[in-house]
């Protein structure tokens, strides 16, 4: 008689929060200092993060380094050390005009293994934009370390569109992260519609992913944020799902509807638009395991 042959289940597809900070406790904060004016008034140690993934059955998260740290990395790298198969590291990008910036990039990624870096363009100095000198430096820097670099575009994507695009067309080998769905909220107005247009229009550029993330700032509705699930559907159609990932924006989403929650509303919300089990697989953990190239085993 022939042995029977028993086939091994597939694999539970991981689950990663691809937006996410933590900064010091108070106690951890003698030896990790705030930035002045930047002592923040929410819990964000990476004890209560851990917990809040456990709850929610989430595998691993990228860090963005937080404000609230400014260009001071040691803690959130304390925490990348420690906990090497739960995080990977976003560090901040400094635009400082001496090039120290560039430097620190550099060694945040080679010596303490950051795998992405953020540009926040109000930390440019005043009046220049980040397609400059310095700026430009930095996104090609990014490019060559083979490192995503991600935008936050806090007061309204058509404030930093042009200089995305010229990055976009002159390093397409750099690849571009929006973060919480480039602030774009559900247009109600031509100028809304002419943003969200824009954001869709960089689908053009096969480097650019979409972070559908921190949901309360881009809705209109409480919790779940229905008014999302029409553009979730643009956004899948015209960059796919590879190109879409899930974050939370831990901890603020604490003082909102809770980290378990802000997984679970995309979840609805993907239910609503009858998206298949592999984009879903994509959006909610496979798109940043491709980019990231984290050692999320455990």
């Amino acid at each position: 008689m022939a042995e029977r042959v028993i086939s091994s289940p597939k694999p539970a597809a991981k689950i990663i929060d691809s937006h996410l900070h933590v900064w010091a406790s108070p106690d951890e904060a003698v030896d990790y200092p705030f930035s002045p004016g930047q002592v923040p008034t929410l819990p964000g140690h990476s004890d209560l993060l851990l917990e809040r993934m456990r709850e929610a059955n989430v595998d691993g998260a990228l860090i963005v380094q937080p404000i609230n740290h400014m260009f001071d990395h040691r803690y959130v790298t304390s925490v990348l050390k420690k906990h090497p198969s739960k995080f990977v590291g976003c560090c901040l990008g400094n635009p400082a005009e001496d090039g120290i910036g560039i430097r620190q990039l550099e060694e945040l990624v080679l010596k303490d293994g950051y795998r992405a870096v953020r540009f926040n363009p109000y930390l440019w100095p005043s009046g220049q934009k980040m397609t400059n000198q310095i700026g430009k430096a930095m996104f090609c820097k990014a490019g060559e370390l083979g490192i995503p670099v991600g935008f936050m575009c806090m007061k309204g994507l058509n404030l930093h569109i042009a200089d995305i695009e010229i990055f976009c067309s002159e390093y397409p080998s750099t690849t571009v992260l929006l973060d919480h769905l480039a602030f774009c909220k559900p247009p109600i107005n031509d100028e809304e519609k002419q943003n969200f247009e824009d954001l869709l229009n960089l689908s053009r550029f096969p480097q650019v992913y979409i972070k559908l993330s921190a949901l309360f700032r881009v809705s209109r509705d409480p919790y779940p944020y229905n008014d999302i699930t029409q553009t979730l559907s643009q956004i899948v159609t015209r960059f796919g799902a590879d190109h879409v990932m899930w974050g939370s924006d831990f901890p603020f989403i604490e003082a909102e509807c809770g980290y378990k929650k802000a997984k679970d509303a995309v979840v609805e919300i993907a239910s609503k638009l009858h998206l298949s089990s592999s984009e879903m697989e994509w959006i909610m953990g496979k798109t940043a395991l491709q980019l990231f190239s984290g050692n999320w085993s455990s």
